[in-house]
């Protein structure tokens, strides 16, 4: 709701009535000189009592302020809009274009944002270059607004109401319809009001929750509190045009991955073969499947396992995705297991995904054994794509040295660590991409080498035979 006032650029104080002054303040002047504005540095101030609100009553921060406007002729308004949208006012509800205060239809005024514009020579060179070539005076005129909640962002209502000096935020991960929040201590006696305001700020977010611990559960989801909205927790999103639906309190999903989901199936081509360990509900498997490579996806989440199913049909990918709800090192040394052999003796590249980032670099170990038949020296090794969290220094050097530990292999110089995002402060997730040493694979217990001794002799003659051939 908007109440219009205007008043001209020059006027007495007396001439105005009291809710014309209300959060703006006036300069002085010597007897007989007339009075302006003087905007203040922001545009809205909140009221004291709204301070500590932790039921939303919206009716509370309505406001009245003066905001600076230009009178133009309806002929040019389109063209001084458009010359001066870096000096408008920006504000959700509210128009930049209002009628003049005579309701005359040759003019209408320009509203401008306080901020940016507090006199004439505020305006740059060119929109004063814009003004004059349109006959348009660079006169202010002052325009009364009444804002209200709808008219706020929700950054300026959770700085109202939040104790002053702590850290205040709106931000949120979206999943659907779902907005996903992680509030601190601080800010939990408030949670049911910041879950309310996001739902009102974000259209289609008909569901705010909170998560209440971290996930360290076997199935990697956690639990959540329903902040506000509906408790209809079965999400549909799309990511680099794949559809998911699942169930978000039960599996997990994290739409900051959605670059590194594309970073890697972009590296997959026609015909590979990709190994997902920690599959979750598809968002590497499906995508490799759609690019027309063979896949065996696996989740010990009985629920991911579930929707992972229901994706592949979804995507109509079912015919190039086989499904697994085991224990990771299960599949490696099962399923994985029984078709590498025949993969390595063909051309295709094989991809092993290992997306568990607390967990993965410690299943490295599976690989070591894994098969006992003498190799060929040409085998088509797989290329392993494993992500870990470091809290270290130096997170590079920090994951690969544990890849080396868990591989019982130095992958010093034989590998590439990717930087995927900032988790919290001082922890970062990684990707460590590799192939697959068949010092590792081939070997039996006691050929089996720390990362720091060199390799058993007999690989370093299947090596050097290679390259002397």
């Amino acid at each position: 709701m908007l109440l219009t006032r205007i008043f001209a650029a020059v006027q007495t104080p007396s001439s105005l009535k009291p809710a014309a002054v209300h959060r703006s303040f006036w300069s002085e002047a010597r007897p007989g000189f007339a009075l302006k504005p003087i905007m203040e540095p922001k545009l809205y101030r909140p009221p004291l009592e709204v301070r500590g609100m932790t039921s939303l009553d919206k009716e509370a921060f309505t406001q009245n302020i003066t905001v600076p406007a230009l009178r133009v002729p309806t002929r040019v308004l389109n063209k001084v809009v458009k010359s001066l949208k870096k000096s408008t006012i920006q504000r959700p509800g509210v128009p930049r274009v209002v009628q003049d205060k005579e309701e005359s239809s040759d003019f209408r005024l320009v509203l401008l944002d306080p901020h940016k514009v507090s006199s004439p020579s505020s305006f740059s060179e060119a929109e004063a270059e814009a003004l004059r070539s349109f006959s348009v005076a660079e006169e202010l005129h002052y325009y009364e607004l009444r804002l209200t909640y709808d008219n706020l962002k929700s950054e300026e209502v959770l700085e109202a109401v939040l104790p002053q000096g702590q850290d205040v935020t709106s931000a949120f991960s979206r999943v659907g319809h779902i907005a996903h929040m992680n509030l601190r201590d601080h800010q939990l006696p408030y949670r049911n009001l910041i879950g309310q305001v996001i739902m009102d700020k974000n259209p289609g977010v008909t569901c705010v929750v909170n998560k209440m611990n971290i996930i360290d559960s076997t199935y990697r989801n956690f639990k959540m509190e329903v902040l506000a909205g509906e408790e209809n927790m079965v999400a549909k999103v799309k990511e680099n045009g794949v559809t998911y639906e699942f169930d978000f309190s039960r599996v997990y999903w994290n739409p900051r991955l959605s670059t590194e989901h594309q970073r890697v199936v972009q590296l997959i081509k026609r015909g590979d073969a990709v190994f997902d360990v920690f599959a979750g509900v598809g968002p590497f498997a499906i995508p490799a499947a759609r690019l027309g490579a063979n896949v065996l996806a696996n989740d010990l989440n009985p629920e991911s396992y579930r929707w992972l199913q229901h994706n592949c049909k979804l995507n109509k990918v079912e015919s190039k995705v086989r499904s697994f709800n085991l224990d990771g090192r299960a599949f490696i040394q099962g399923p994985l297991k029984q078709e590498l052999p025949a993969l390595l003796k063909g051309e295709a590249s094989v991809h092993v995904v290992m997306n568990l980032p607390a967990l993965a670099l410690e299943f490295l170990d599976a690989f070591r054994g894994l098969l006992h038949q003498e190799p060929p020296c040409e085998e088509n090794l797989p290329t392993v794509y494993c992500y870990g969290f470091s809290k270290d220094d130096d997170p590079d050097t920090d994951v690969v040295q544990r890849a080396s530990r868990s591989l019982g292999f130095p992958l010093e110089n034989r590998c590439s660590v990717h930087f995927v995002r900032n988790v919290a402060p001082n922890k970062d997730m990684m990707c460590v991409r590799f192939t697959l040493p068949k010092e590792v694979l081939f070997c039996s217990d006691d050929e089996h080498t720390e990362p720091s001794e060199e390799p058993a002799p007999k690989r370093q003659k299947c090596e050097e035979s290679t390259h002397s051939t």
